[in-house]
Formats: C-alpha cells, sequence, structure tokens
C-alpha cells in the first residue's frame, strides 16, 4: 500500500470508505503528530551548535539533488528529510567522517521511495559523490535509521492537516480552494529547507502556510481565515504567530534575495524545485509584484498589520507502524 503523506493512517482509498471516522482520524493527527517531530532538545541544539546545522544543510541540500537527478515526485524527498532531522535528534553523529552523512541522506532518500512504491536508480543519486555505497551498505543504515525512529515510517508531516484546516474557511469555489491548497503546499516545500521552522509541530506550519496563502491570495478574506483556524481547539495560539511571523520572513526574504539579483537563475537546487511549483504563473508573478512594487513605508505598515493577526489571543514494511 502506497504511502500517503495527507493520510498517514490509511490509504487514500480506505480514508474514502470510512468518512464517518474522520474525526476520530483528525483528532489522533493532532494527538501524535509530536511523536513524529526532531525531539525538542535537538531543536535547541541547532541554536548553539553550528555543526549540527551545517551537516543538516549539507544532507538536505543532498536529498533535494536526487529529486531532480532521479526525476522523483518532491513529496520523496520531503518525506526523506523528515526522517533526516528524526534520526539526527536521537543519534550521535561521529564528527570527521563525511561519508556518514552521504549514506544517511541515500538512506533517508531511499526508505522514503520504498514507503512511496518509488524506483529509484542507485547509482544516479551517487553519480557525482565521492563515496559509492553498494546495496547491502545501504540497507544496514537503513535498519539503523528504523530502529532510531521506532520503525514509525507513517510520518505525520504539514501535508495530513491542509484538507482539515481548509475545510475550516467554508470555501465554496474549487478552483479558489485548489490555489489556497497548491500555494500552501509550496510554501510547506520552503519551509523544510527553513531550520527555524523546525520547532514547530506539522499542524501549526499547516495552519500559518493557509493562514500565509490566504494573506496573498485573498486578503479580503483574510480576517475571517484567521479567525477560523484561532477558534480550533487543537491550535495554539502564540505557536501559531510565531510560526506564522518566522514564514512571512522566510518568504520576505526570498523576494529580497530575488530584488537584489539582476538576472534571477535557479542558483540552488531549493530555488529550482520552488519554481516548478504547481501553483499558476499568474499567481504567483501577481503577488510577487505587488509586494515588490510596493512602497517601504507601505510594506512596514502591511507587515505590522499582517504580524498581529493573532494579537487578541496572542519501504512498504510490514513492521511499520501508524503511530
Amino acid at each position: 500500500m502506497e504511502f500517503d503523506l495527507e493520510n498517514p493512517f490509511t490509504s487514500l482509498e480506505e480514508e474514502q470508505l470510512n468518512q464517518q471516522h474522520q474525526s476520530d482520524t483528525i483528532l489522533d493527527l493532532f494527538v501524535s503528530e509530536s511523536d513524529h517531530m526532531p525531539s525538542q532538545n535537538f531543536t535547541n541544539c541547532l541554536e548553539m551548535v553550528d555543526f549540527y546545522v551545517s551537516f543538516r544543510q549539507e544532507a538536505v541540500s543532498l536529498i533535494l539533488q536526487a529529486e531532480f537527478s532521479c526525476n522523483i515526485e518532491p513529496f520523496i524527498p520531503y518525506l526523506a528529510v523528515t526522517y533526516l532531522d528524526r534520526f539526527i535528534s536521537r543519534q550521535k553523529i561521529q564528527l570527521g567522517k563525511p561519508w556518514i552523512l552521504k549514506l544517511l541522506a541515500i538512506s533517508c532518500f531511499s526508505l522514503a521511495a520504498k514507503m512511496k512504491n518509488t524506483h529509484f536508480s542507485l547509482s544516479e543519486f551517487q553519480r557525482e559523490e565521492r563515496f559509492i555505497f553498494d546495496a547491502q551498505t545501504i540497507h544496514r543504515m537503513e535498519l539503523l535509521i528504523l530502529d532510531a525512529l521506532n520503525w514509525r515510517m507513517r510520518s505525520i508531516t504539514p501535508f495530513s492537516f491542509l484538507c482539515f484546516f481548509i475545510s475550516l474557511f467554508k470555501l465554496k469555489d474549487p478552483p479558489l480552494t485548489q490555489a489556497l491548497k497548491n500555494r500552501a503546499v509550496e510554501l510547506i516545500f520552503r519551509a523544510h529547507n527553513e531550520i527555524k521552522l523546525l520547532e514547530f509541530k506539522p499542524s501549526i506550519i499547516a495552519a500559518s502556510a493557509l493562514l500565509l496563502s490566504s494573506h496573498e491570495l485573498f486578503p479580503l478574506q483574510f480576517t475571517c481565515f484567521k479567525a477560523s483556524i484561532s477558534s480550533c481547539e487543537y491550535v495554539n495560539k502564540e505557536g501559531l504567530l510565531k510560526c506564522f511571523d518566522t514564514m512571512q520572513e522566510m518568504v520576505e526574504m526570498e523576494v529580497f534575495d530575488s530584488m537584489s539579483s539582476s538576472s534571477r537563475t535557479p542558483v540552488s537546487v531549493l530555488d529550482y524545485k520552488c519554481s516548478k511549483s504547481s501553483v499558476s504563473d499568474t499567481t504567483i508573478s501577481t503577488t510577487t509584484t505587488a509586494t515588490v512594487m510596493m512602497p517601504p513605508e507601505r510594506r512596514d505598515i502591511k507587515r505590522r498589520k499582517t504580524n498581529g493577526f493573532c494579537s487578541e489571543n496572542r519501504f512498504q514494511l510490514s513492521r511499520t507502524q501508524q503511530c
């Protein structure tokens, strides 16, 4: 059964056949999501130890590069990075052995591909690498990862909460709903490379991505969307505010970087990946132009208003566990 990131406990077909249990499934997602995050000690450590920051950045870069060298759908590298974060937050990494980073990256990618029933070429993944690992070595590393993660490979990610939060908005126009979801998906992909967002629960990242998307695409309805998510009993309002601000800063920095470059080209894997987003070119260009052309004074006013939006409440595997 192929693992669906939007329905981590069941396949999409089973979910459609069991709509009466949907409320229980949502509750299970909120209760279990912390078990699928990096440990709290690790997120604190990232702020103090440069080694872990550089180690993660290089490993994530290798995983994202594989998306293009192996022509793989973006959900596979996303899932691989979740395994990477959870593993290095629970397992000590030996210094001075760069081959460990390469082996860990390819093993996380291999596990994610197996969960999605997707074949990829090990030779393509390692085509430009100095260290070449055989299948047996990778398999042994996979077992170490599985053991460290307690075989919880059906990761609960922000994608698992998108449909639930969108349902709170009660949108009646399917194209608008899809545009909102597409933009949120793009933001979630980008957020996976932002270390500051590792501390937030998947549900908070999903809610923040949808709010930021609604602010960009449907600003007149933003207040209503904000009220809908803020009233959700499962959402920590303070965490939502902090995550929203961090995600907004991430987007603003990307806009600033694009303005500072006279001829913007995909200078990194992440840039190239985002340029392939399913969001329409019209939506992206309209949003970017509105932000870029706005005078600095108005941008400051707009940001102050937005930042206060919540201030009032200021391997297909036989042993894989579901949660």
